[in-house]
């Protein structure tokens, strides 16, 4: 999924573009940047934007000291928007056309914002959610962070001290995730005070599943909501009001990393970034808009972007222009003061001259919304759907009334432009994702291969049909495999690890690891059956899957040679009626 080749003259001019729109005078001092990415909040669930359902003062203050862009557009879902602020590119060109089962990842050629700002001499880490890719190279230590804590995956199905990872290693997480994760933001920029630092905290709520600790539940489980749905009856008001607690825990967070940052007296000196990755996961108040998160239509791509600089950045600034994800990178750099000349076509521009207030120099522009086929653009007046439908989002933002006959100039433009995108970007997509896992890394001691990434053969079921936090069951035959597509980039030892569950009765099992010419076996000798979890802490009841505790089991040491190949795990007797339920298999170079 590498880039299409592109002609030098395109290049060139793209190029150009970017670097006449960042004018920004010299930064004596590198600011630092804090880049803080919700993960489903809708552009209506914050109050500065009209909600009195919730209550958000410190996302609201950052509003109000620095500048609000007020037709942001992200993407329709998770992963593609976090592509896209990665490379300030449209996710298609970077191999990203799912959230799961591998079509999440960018691809390898792609240079991330973090790698930019590493080789400037900043610190970099990120904590939270990633979503673009596990097993490393693809996992954030590769693409630019020195630092990572949290899980790689789409969602994570317990926010109660769950295992989560450090820089690859698995480990324990410590109470409810989202403070757990601002703990180790501060920790990071207590460590780096003296120099600059780019942090990336990308929380994982309010995605499902719903869990919020009771501090924030209290306030809104029987609380009578004001504002609703523009159509109510689709409106699950248990769903809409975990969402908002959620939103409320987010921004009492934020409020501590903004105190630390004054704390240590840095605020002067570093930008604060604020953005929410698609529209909502639930149908509740989002002004008038239509859709929600996996929509292309306004309410699915249209997201709050807070931008915050004491000093530098003008107050109270709110900035009607069109702008998208796409535009961080080129944006945050220009006002960093890095010389950044991208070695690919950037789709995003810097938004400078509207940040400082110099509007006379930006020229209108289209933005396009991309996912499962359907693509809509979005002028400064009118919106095309992926229907071909016109919208004027000035006179009708709800999208009630399609134009296109009365309308059929823009309405013509609009579509034109539309086709010349997919033919461009989309061309770039390959309709069949030939990529492998990769393994084995030389520069990384952990490999995690989990059920999410595997292929299950016979009667082995997953626990869900969402696959992002699942687990293998149902393994009861010497004929059942479990199977990944594995490229391992360089031979050696390694430890293998399963992470299962088993009762009692069906302990005894023995399993075989293999790839290419070389297999190790492993037994379960000891009893781990706990409990499905997550129930008890949901607010309303899951889609997804529930989860358990899995126990790590240690079975040997196995030679693993360069090469690409199924990695397979099978059962060679099964003394019980099954084997075990399985997580993940983790592969650790000695």
């Amino acid at each position: 999924m590498n880039s299409a080749p592109r002609t030098r003259g395109a290049i060139a001019l793209a190029l150009f573009l970017l670097t006449v729109s960042c004018g920004t005078a010299p930064v004596p001092v590198r600011p630092n940047v804090v880049l803080i990415l919700s993960d489903d909040q809708g552009w209506g669930d914050l109050s500065l934007n009209g909600n009195s359902n919730l209550h958000t003062p410190n996302i609201d203050s950052l509003a109000e000291g620095g500048v609000l862009f007020d037709r942001f557009f992200v993407s329709p879902v998770c992963s593609p928007t976090r592509a896209e602020l990665l490379t300030g590119r449209y996710h298609p060109r970077g191999g990203v056309y799912s959230t799961s089962s591998g079509g999440e990842r960018l691809d390898l050629d792609e240079t991330t914002i973090a790698q930019v700002f590493l080789e400037a001499g900043y610190r970099t880490a990120a904590f939270g959610k990633w979503h673009n890719g596990m097993q490393y190279p693809y996992h954030p230590n590769a693409r630019g962070f020195e630092e990572y804590y949290g899980f790689c995956s789409g969602h994570w199905g317990n926010y109660f001290s769950p295992m989560l990872e450090q820089n690859g290693e698995l480990v324990q997480g410590e109470g409810y995730i989202i403070d757990d994760l601002t703990d180790r933001a501060l920790d990071f920029i207590e460590e780096n005070q003296t120099r600059p630092f780019f942090l990336y905290i990308p929380y994982n709520i309010p995605h499902s599943p719903m869990q919020v600790p009771d501090e924030w539940w209290n306030r809104f489980s029987e609380k009578k909501l004001l504002q609703r749905h523009r159509e109510p009856e689709q409106e699950d008001l248990q769903h809409t009001r975990a969402a908002l607690a959620m939103c409320e825990n987010i921004d009492w967070n934020v409020g501590r990393i903004v105190s630390r940052i004054e704390d240590l007296g840095l605020r002067e000196n570093t930008i604060f970034v604020y953005f929410s990755d698609n529209g909502p996961n639930g149908w509740r108040w989002n002004g008038s808009m239509k859709g929600r998160k996996g929509s292309t239509d306004e309410g699915g791509v249209r997201s709050p972007l807070i931008m915050q600089w004491p000093g530098r950045i003008r107050e109270g600034g709110r900035i009607e222009q069109t702008a998208g994800v796409i535009d961080l990178l080129p944006t945050l750099t220009c006002l960093a003061g890095i010389d950044y000349v991208p070695k690919k076509l950037l789709d995003g521009v810097s938004l400078e001259p509207l940040i400082m207030g110099r509007v006379e120099e930006w020229k209108e522009r289209l933005i396009f919304s991309h996912w499962n086929g359907r693509t809509s653009v979005r002028s400064e007046r009118y919106r095309l759907d992926d229907r071909g439908r016109l919208f004027d989002m000035h006179d009708d933002p709800g999208q009630t009334r399609d134009i296109s006959s009365r309308e059929p100039n823009p309405a013509a433009r609009l579509r034109k432009s539309v086709s010349e995108w997919e033919a461009d970007v989309l061309s770039e997509l390959l309709r069949e994702d030939n990529r492998p896992f990769p393994a084995g890394h030389p520069d990384f001691s952990f490999t995690q291969l989990p059920a999410r990434d595997g292929m299950a053969e016979g009667g082995i079921t997953r626990s869900n049909r969402y696959p992002n936090c699942t687990f293998f069951t149902n393994w009861k035959s010497t004929e059942d495999r479990i199977s990944w597509d594995v490229e391992l980039l360089e031979g050696g030892e390694f430890e293998a690890i399963v992470y299962y569950s088993c009762p009692e009765e069906d302990t005894g099992s023995v399993f075989e690891l293999s790839f290419g010419g070389n297999s190790l076996e492993g037994k379960v000798t000891e009893a781990h059956d706990p409990p499905l979890t997550g129930m008890e802490n949901d607010r309303v009841e899951r889609v997804e899957s529930y989860v358990k505790e899995f126990k790590p089991l240690p079975f040997g040491t196995i030679r693993l040679e360069k090469g690409r190949g199924p990695m397979v795990l099978k059962a060679m007797d099964i003394p019980g009626s099954r084997v075990m339920d399985f997580r993940l298999l983790m592969l650790r170079r000695l």
